[in-house]
């Protein structure tokens, strides 16, 4: 007879898998279901690790929080190759923040501000600056700003390593779907289901569906820049994001809508936007168009922590655009409450009970 599992975890993103594997590595008994590991937002994402590019306004709170778990990674990325033996694509070229015309400086100059005025780093740079970096960079770019500290992996490298690293400190995957908690025997339920989650836990979980393009350079070699380039190119926001491997992955669009159908109009615009940025990625092959669900929030930041009249179940999702970035701060803080009972301070402004009223519990 199978002994009752200390967790388990609903969900093998990012997210699950590390929870997953801190859980294992402190000798818990870690049971993992989802029917298709990895096949979610992760697959679709670029993995930028972005506290400084990232940080928008009135997310004070989030932003502290993509701080903490930036500082994370390179720990977290070093002790995951080891434990895995593989390679998870972790970059710390930096990344450039750049605005195409007059108006798209304007804009990018306002949030550069606020971001200063948190003691963030980035640096205004000038159009020469900005090209001795990068000169595929078009001649157009008026201007930009330089967040060293915002790095990059790539979340489908991350994903199987974070599987492996799991499966070798000894959690189980059950290759099978839950659609009701209380169908899930553990001392302990961590719901890390992405979009899911709504219907597990009736928390305000939905979809926000992002299209993305991946180009590969010409020949098989690297791509003709390093850094990260976000930014704007005539009103339309933009990212670029280079791979070792020759792939550069485009992104993204942000639609509140349910379907992962890839559009046109879409692959168009972003597109149009990533050749005005840097001219030389109208050569490079089209090899992939596709399209993901990011789990939104009311306010955009993760939902964290036990559900409210639920002994014993955690959430962790929510995450939105931060998936990636936050997965060693989720994991750590998540293992860290199920250990010890005791629920960091971190924790307090993301916790599941900011949308739960007290008198009416939503759960299946």
């Amino acid at each position: 007879m199978l002994t009752r599992p200390d967790v388990a975890v609903v969900g093998a993103g990012p997210v699950g898998l590390a929870i997953a594997w801190r859980c294992a590595q402190r000798g818990l008994r870690v049971v993992v279901h989802d029917p298709a590991p990895g096949s979610g937002a992760s697959h679709v994402a670029a993995g930028m690790l972005s506290p400084v590019a990232e940080a928008y306004f009135g997310e004070h709170e989030l932003t502290g929080l993509l701080a903490d778990s930036a500082a994370r990674w390179p720990a977290f990325a070093a002790e995951l190759t080891e434990a895995a033996g593989t390679d998870v694509g972790y970059r710390t070229d930096g990344t450039l923040v750049v605005g195409l015309t007059a108006d798209d400086l304007a804009e990018a100059r306002r949030l550069w501000s606020y971001q200063q005025g948190l003691g963030l780093p980035i640096t205004p740079l000038r159009p020469s600056a900005l090209r001795d970096r990068e000169p595929a960079l078009a001649p157009r770019v008026r201007g930009g700003a330089v967040a060293p500290g915002d790095h990059q992996v790539d979340p489908r490298r991350l994903v199987a390593a974070l599987r492996a690293a799991a499966e070798r400190a000894g959690a189980v995957l059950r290759p099978a779907p839950v659609d009701r908690l209380s169908d899930v025997d553990a001392r302990f339920s961590v719901v890390a289901a992405g979009c899911g989650a709504a219907a597990l836990t009736g928390l305000p979980v939905w979809p926000v569906k992002g299209q993305v393009l991946r180009l590969r350079a010409t020949g098989g070699g690297a791509p003709g820049f390093r850094h990260v380039i976000r930014g704007y190119a005539d009103g339309e926001s933009i990212y670029l994001v280079p791979r070792d491997s020759g792939e550069v992955v485009v992104g993204a669009t942000v639609e509140e809508r349910t379907d992962t159908e890839v559009t046109a109009g879409a692959v168009l615009r972003l597109l149009r936007a990533a050749v005005d940025l840097v001219p030389e990625l109208a050569e490079y092959d089209l090899v992939e168009a596709s399209a993901g669900l990011r789990p939104g929030t009311p306010d955009n930041a993760p939902i964290i922590g036990p559900l409210p009249g639920r002994p014993g179940v955690l959430v962790a999702t929510g995450h939105h655009r931060h998936g990636i970035v936050l997965t060693p701060v989720t994991a750590d803080l998540v293992t860290e409450l199920i250990v010890t009972g005791e629920p960091d301070p971190l924790l307090a402004p993301f916790t599941p009970d900011r949308f739960v009223p007290e008198e009416e519990p939503r759960w299946n």
